[in-house]
C-alpha cells in the first residue's frame, strides 16, 4: 500500500511541474470552470425568483446540491477524469503498453498517472460555497454529520470513477470511444437536480443503473434530513458494487487487448 501511495505522490509532484510550466492554460481552465459554476449559480438564482421551494428544495438547499454536485465532480476531475479521457488514445495507439510493462496495477497507473491542479482551485472554491450555503440552512451543526457528508462526497466520487472506467473499457472494442465522454456529461446533469423532482423511469434507472441521482443528492440529504443512515449504506454499497463492477469489465477489456508488439 505505502509503494503505491509514494507512486501516487510522485505522480502529482510530476504533474504541478508540469501544469507550472503552461500558467496560462491552467488559469484559462479555472476561469471557464469556474464561469460555468457560477451560470448554474445564477440559473438557481432566476428559478426561485418567484417560487420559494422547487420540488420541496429551498434556495440555500439548491444551491448546496448545486455545490456538492461541482465539488464532486471537480475532485473527479482532478485526480481521474484526465486520466480515463486518455484511455481510449492509449489503446488506439498502443501506448498502453507502457502501462502494462511495470510492476504495479495496471488499472491503478491507467487511473492516476495525472493530476489536474486546475481542478483542485475550483475544489477549494465550491467547498467555501458549499459551507456558506450549509450555513444558511436551518440544520443543528453535528461533526457526525460533517464526516459523514465527507464520507459521502467521497462515495460521489467513486461512482463517477466506476461509470466512467466503464465507458472508457468500451474503447477496447470502439476505436474511437472519446464522444463516449459527451455520454458522461450529459448524465452528470442529473447529478445537480432534487431526486424528488425526477419521476419514473428516469428516477428508477438515474437511482439504481446509473445512480447520478444519487451522487449530490445523498451527502445533501444526510445533511439536512434526519435518519441519514440507512440511505448512506445503501449508496456506499451500491458504489462499492459498481467499483468491483467496472474494475471486473476493465480487466476483462485488459485481456482483449492487442498490444503493438503483439
Amino acid at each position: 500500500m505505502s509503494r503505491y501511495l509514494n507512486l501516487w505522490l510522485a505522480q502529482i509532484r510530476y504533474s504541478l511541474a508540469r501544469e507550472l510550466m503552461f500558467k496560462a492554460n491552467f488559469i484559462l481552465w479555472i476561469i471557464v470552470d469556474l464561469s460555468w459554476f457560477c451560470l448554474q449559480l445564477a440559473f438557481v438564482e432566476v428559478l426561485y425568483f418567484k417560487v420559494d421551494s422547487v420540488a420541496g428544495w429551498s434556495k440555500w438547499e439548491m444551491v448546496l446540491l448545486v455545490s456538492t454536485a461541482h465539488l464532486i465532480h471537480q475532485l473527479f476531475s482532478a485526480f481521474l477524469l484526465i486520466n480515463l479521457y486518455q484511455l481510449p488514445e492509449h489503446i488506439r495507439t498502443g501506448k498502453l503498453d507502457f502501462y502494462l510493462i511495470q510492476p504495479v496495477s495496471t488499472q491503478f497507473l491507467v487511473s492516476t498517472r495525472q493530476f489536474d491542479m486546475g481542478g483542485m482551485v475550483n475544489c477549494l472554491i465550491a467547498i467555501v460555497l458549499c459551507i456558506y450555503a450549509a450555513m444558511q440552512v436551518p440544520v443543528e451543526f453535528s461533526i457526525s454529520n460533517v464526516v459523514l457528508y465527507i464520507l459521502m462526497v467521497m462515495t460521489g466520487v467513486v461512482v463517477h470513477y466506476s461509470l466512467m472506467l466503464a465507458l472508457m473499457t468500451l474503447a477496447f472494442w470502439i476505436t474511437k470511444a472519446q464522444g463516449l465522454v459527451n455520454v458522461y456529461y450529459n448524465a452528470f446533469q442529473f447529478s445537480r437536480i432534487p431526486r424528488e423532482a425526477v419521476k419514473g423511469v428516469f428516477r428508477f434507472i438515474f437511482t439504481w443503473i446509473f445512480p447520478m441521482l444519487l451522487v449530490a443528492n445523498v451527502p445533501v440529504d444526510v445533511w439536512i434530513h434526519g435518519n441519514p443512515w440507512p440511505q448512506a449504506f445503501i449508496f456506499v454499497g451500491l458504489a462499492t458494487m459498481l467499483f468491483a463492477m467496472s474494475a471486473v469489465f476493465f480487466q476483462f477489456g485488459l485481456s482483449r487487448y492487442s498490444s503493438a508488439s503483439s
